[in-house]
């Protein structure tokens, strides 16, 4: 595996800080008055361009091979994150968020998901640096986690929770109740996200990098994508697939690991990363496009 020096990692946390002051200072300026979509579409794809000139130049200093894992990570991340923005607008518009104030509301959930995902990070690396058999619950979580996503209902809808009632009762705000919420959720997605990426490369600079260009342009994305999640019809389906996916590349490396190369006379296949890579892409390509023809027939 290619360590990463640590000036290098030093003037990641300085360029990834600096993006997310940027993005604050939007945020806070616009905090009174709703997002507009041009502005929406165009920050989105700075975020979007920012990420594939990272993936492109980072070669430079970790080589081909982490190369593909950041775009494996990266574009993995990003899709399930779609599962996120679609929680988000369902506790938005049920916690009646006034329009001027999503901004910040999106802002400090994302921030509180990059927090969280690197607490879990850091513990998913001492984890697997330690216990190679970890990889057998992450993989087997992951499929689990498919399995309930590919059976959920489409038209299930978010419920608050106790806890959140009882706050709601208490006379907390809708903004502060939102948060609340989303940092809740946050937990909850980054137990899917986090064993995801693991299963895609073990090096921590990529991972954090990847969930960070990832979670980055969310905000942005939430204010694009809003009137078109409803049209996204196998996105549910397309995310437990690859989450299955990798939750079975998951338990083959463990095996592998474990110098279980044959199981009843099988040979253990690997999975390489170009593979990987390839099957995310298509998936997604093949989600979209099985949602447009559904749309246009509908």
């Amino acid at each position: 595996m290619t360590s990463v020096a640590p000036h290098i990692w030093g003037l990641t946390a300085i360029g990834l800080g600096a993006i997310l002051g940027i993005d604050f200072l939007v945020a806070f300026f616009n905090r009174k008055k709703p997002s507009s979509l041009k502005n929406a579409v165009v920050w989105t794809l700075i975020y979007v361009v920012a990420a594939i000139v990272f993936g492109i130049l980072i070669r430079n200093w970790v080589g081909a091979t982490h190369q593909k894992e950041f775009f494996a990570g990266w574009i993995t991340e990003y899709s399930l994150s779609f599962d996120n923005l679609f929680v988000f607008l369902l506790i938005i518009s049920r916690m009646k968020i006034k329009a001027e104030l999503e901004e910040m509301v999106l802002y400090i959930g994302i921030v509180t998901s990059l927090l969280l995902r690197g607490i879990f990070i850091a513990a998913g690396s001492a984890l697997v640096n330690r216990f190679s058999w970890v990889f057998f619950i992450f993989g087997g979580f992951l499929i689990y986690t498919a399995i309930k996503l590919f059976t959920q209902s489409e038209h299930e809808e978010w419920n608050e929770g106790k806890f959140i009632g009882k706050l709601r009762a208490r006379g907390a705000s809708a903004a502060l109740l939102a948060l609340i919420a989303i940092a809740i959720t946050n937990v909850l997605f980054a137990f899917d996200s986090i064993p995801a990426i693991f299963g895609l490369t073990k090096s921590t600079y990529i991972i954090v990098t990847a969930n960070v260009f990832a979670v980055m342009g969310l905000r942005q994305l939430y204010f694009v994508i809003g009137g078109l999640m409803k049209k996204l019809h196998y996105l549910s389906e397309g995310l437990s697939f690859l989450l299955g996916f990798i939750g079975v590349k998951l338990i083959l490396e463990a095996m592998i690991e474990q110098g279980w190369h044959r199981v009843a006379g099988v040979h253990i296949p690997v999975i390489s990363l170009t593979v990987s890579l390839g099957v995310i892409i298509g998936t997604l390509i093949a989600t979209a496009v099985l949602s447009i023809l559904k749309s246009k027939r509908s």
